[in-house]
């Protein structure tokens, strides 16, 4: 059994400061495995923003897993961001943009799907999937197989931004090669179900997460995800910080079970919001 803590949008520079401690102490309490942050450390890439933003992660404890996302691309220089646009995430969270976490029960692999020319809606590459497939190993041998990425590869019914450029494929191409999990973020919502393409192809759990710090809320809570994979099973619980709260608390959990292919919901729980 494995928990994965998964953060995203934090947005260093547009946070509320008031969460920065309750949500370390939260992680520190909950003890997770491994913890990933799945893009938009920063909210204007700038180097004080990052800066703080690794001042973070280097007192989370746990081993850190993280991916960029389209705020940490500098909009406002066009020279760095055309030229060099992942040079300030380089230079101060890491130079490792192909990031991977492996022990006995997980595979976790992180992908770069920010892309500085369409600077909102992202994109993924074909050879960077198959590169993800190709870090899986050939037999599983009991792990579970887990994608980070920031731009979601679907959208839920409303959602008013562009689907990133490369997802219906990616989606089908990552299932088809043994990807068990992907998570996500970019849209500050919260999210969690089995997605295919199409009748009878193999399935992957998508698991979004809203914003962890930013004062951007969207008309959710400050939130983030504790996932406990447990052989063939995986619970999601969402955890988030109600309106003008300065605590995190569990808000809901959800359960799912891989038969074959397939991800089935377990139970008939739901998530709600905190303030309800």
């Amino acid at each position: 059994m494995r928990r994965i803590l998964h953060l995203s949008d934090l947005h260093f520079g547009r946070i509320r400061p008031d969460l920065t401690e309750p949500l370390l102490q939260t992680i520190h309490r909950l003890d997770p495995h491994l913890v990933v942050v799945s893009g938009d450390l920063t909210q204007r890439a700038r180097w004080s923003q990052f800066r703080a933003a690794k001042a973070f992660l280097d007192r989370i404890g746990p081993p850190v897993m993280t991916v960029p996302g389209n705020h940490d691309v500098p909009l406002d220089n066009l020279w760095v961001r055309l030229l060099r646009p992942f040079s300030r995430y380089k230079k101060v969270v890491t130079a490792d943009m192909h990031p991977v976490w492996k022990d006995e029960e997980l595979n976790v692999i992180g992908v770069n799907t920010v892309n500085p020319f369409a600077w909102q809606s992202g994109r993924i590459r074909s050879k960077a999937v198959r590169r993800v497939c190709s870090a899986f190993d050939p037999q599983r041998h009991g792990r579970r197989r887990i994608v980070v990425l920031h731009h979601p590869l679907n959208h839920a019914p409303g959602t008013d931004k562009k689907l990133m450029r490369g997802a219906e494929r990616a989606v089908a191409q990552l299932a088809e090669c043994g990807a068990d999990i992907v998570l996500c973020g970019h849209l500050h919502a919260w999210r969690a179900e089995p997605h295919s393409e199409g009748s009878g192809r193999a399935a992957t759990l998508l698991v979004q997460a809203g914003t962890g710090l930013s004062t951007r809320l969207r008309g959710e809570e400050n939130d983030f995800n504790l996932l406990t994979v447990d052989g063939a099973e995986v619970t999601v619980d969402r955890w988030a910080a109600p309106h003008h709260a300065t605590t995190f608390e569990r808000c809901g959990s959800l359960g799912f079970r891989r038969d074959g292919t397939q991800w089935h919901r377990l139970g008939d729980a739901r998530i709600s919001s905190c303030n309800a």
